[in-house]
């Protein structure tokens, strides 16, 4: 019989810090089986898109060299967790089993499964919340039923915040060996996480993901940024938010943690505070809601006329809407596999109200692009911004691209960046180009329909046929 062990299931919570199930395997005084699986199992389960995958493969090297400074071993399979993970219990004599809660619809069935399976084989099974800074079960309404509207659920979890210090890493651990028994453990590589031929995402960020680039990212926008986060944070041209939405994504760090780094509020803490409070609100609805990410929550919008129009589409994910603020953004996804928040919303209004195009097509374009695609905050804005989501008044909202520009990016500097066939239109033009005298765009060698595309519908057309669907919806 082998040695009793404690199997550490690694999966959203990429850290060693703050880490309940790490930190209740250490307490078990067993010997740590530490384990991440590539799930490929079941169609129930949506696969992560090929940004997040280029991101998850970083912050799985980092965890590794975390633990294996500290004495343990991440081991790599991949195929079904349903399977692969009680044969590996069994093989390992794992008498306890560890983990962090997800909330998915799919995620909760799995591991429901998972627990009576590996119960079944006598082993107990410990879950704790890794994720969150309140279970979506715990924040509940005075009637004791979920929440529709951001402010009283706001309201409600503020109140169970506490400002407290968090755990600190272990500083050793006792790694267990992989048993025979069990099936060959991979290397990280063979996972085939990150593109090689072509490598698409050269252009991506540098090396910050992991635990340690989480904390410095943290330290770095509360010493520098959060003082003026509340009146900066939608400035496209400015460096003035967080950038923790792929590190509290993959677990590098957690929202109590970062809590914690908060005990003095200031204006700016308060508002970050409340962007905090939406990324929750956003997994209370995937719980209460395991459709989130296909079925419009206002039933209503199951007759909203969306129209069929490839061309549009391709239009909007190349950055060729011939609408700069818009453009800029889309590039931007492409080229670094982030938008700022802003941006996401301007251009989700942009593809739901211009060019009423369902917005469930953005919603997997986004799936697909962005390193910290995440179901609950994607599919909750996307619902939100369309209109048919949770707290979506009013749901009629239409963004003008061009006042979004010169409000959120008033130099142009964002645009310049990402659409530098604009670079040398003055700033007054450089949201507008069709507004440009003939001789300003010479100048500027901005040829429309040639260096630049026309834009490829009017916006006080789009607007007004966009009200007349949203008319015809509440009639």
């Amino acid at each position: 019989m082998p040695q009793p062990k404690a199997l550490v299931w690694f999966r959203n919570d990429l850290r060693v810090s703050d880490n309940p199930a790490l930190s209740a395997a250490v307490a078990s005084g067993l010997p740590l089986l530490c384990l991440y699986i590539l799930d490929e199992g079941g169609p129930d389960r949506r696969a992560p898109g090929d940004a997040s995958c280029w991101r998850l493969d970083r912050a799985l090297a980092a965890l590794e060299g975390e633990l294996a400074q500290r004495g343990a071993t991440l081991f790599f399979l991949r195929g079904s967790a349903e399977t692969l993970l009680p044969r590996v219990a069994e093989a390992a004599g794992a008498s306890q089993i560890f983990w962090s809660r997800r909330y998915g619809g799919a995620e909760i069935a799995l591991d429901t499964r998972l627990k009576q399976a590996l119960r079944d084989q006598g082993r107990a099974v410990h879950s704790f919340n890794a994720a969150l800074l309140a279970e979506p079960w715990e924040v509940t309404s005075r009637a004791g039923g979920g929440f529709k509207l951001f402010t009283p659920f706001w309201r409600a979890l503020r109140e169970r915040i506490a400002f407290t210090p968090r755990a600190p890493a272990p500083e050793r651990l006792s790694g267990a060996s992989w048993p025979e028994a069990a099936p060959p453990p991979l290397g990280r590589a063979a996972l085939s996480l990150a593109p090689i031929r072509p490598n698409w995402a050269a252009g991506f960020p540098g090396p910050e993901a992991g635990e340690s680039g989480a904390q410095t990212r943290l330290r770095n926008f509360l010493d520098s940024t959060l003082d003026g986060y509340g009146t900066n944070r939608d400035r496209l041209d400015l460096e003035a938010t967080s950038r923790l939405s792929a590190h509290l994504h993959f677990g590098e760090i957690s929202p109590r943690q970062i809590v914690a780094a908060m005990a003095e509020p200031t204006q700016g803490a308060d508002k970050f505070l409340s962007e905090l409070g939406w990324r929750e609100f956003s997994h209370h609805l995937l719980y209460a809601r395991p459709d989130l990410a296909w079925r419009n929550v206002d039933a209503r919008f199951d007759a909203f006329p969306y129209a069929r129009d490839d061309e549009a589409l391709d239009a909007w994910k190349g950055g060729r809407t011939g609408y700069p603020v818009v453009d800029a953004a889309m590039r931007e996804l492409w080229t670094t596999g982030h938008m700022h928040n802003r941006a996401r919303m301007v251009v989700a209004s942009f593809l739901t109200k211009h060019l009423l195009i369902d917005w469930r097509e953005g919603e997997q374009w986004f799936w697909d692009t962005l390193a910290d695609a995440d179901e609950a905050n994607n599919a909750a804005s996307w619902q939100w911004v369309a209109g048919c989501g949770a707290d979506a008044a009013p749901y009629f909202r239409i963004f003008n691209p061009v006042l979004q520009g010169e409000k959120f990016d008033p130099d142009g500097a964002y645009v310049r960046r990402f659409c530098p066939e604009l670079s040398v239109l003055p700033a007054g033009f450089i949201h507008k180009p069709w507004a440009a005298p003939e001789a300003v765009r010479a100048a500027a060698g901005v040829r429309l329909g040639e260096t630049y595309p026309h834009p490829i519908v009017d916006h006080d057309f789009a607007r007004r046929r966009a009200l007349d669907a949203f008319r015809a919806l509440a009639a």
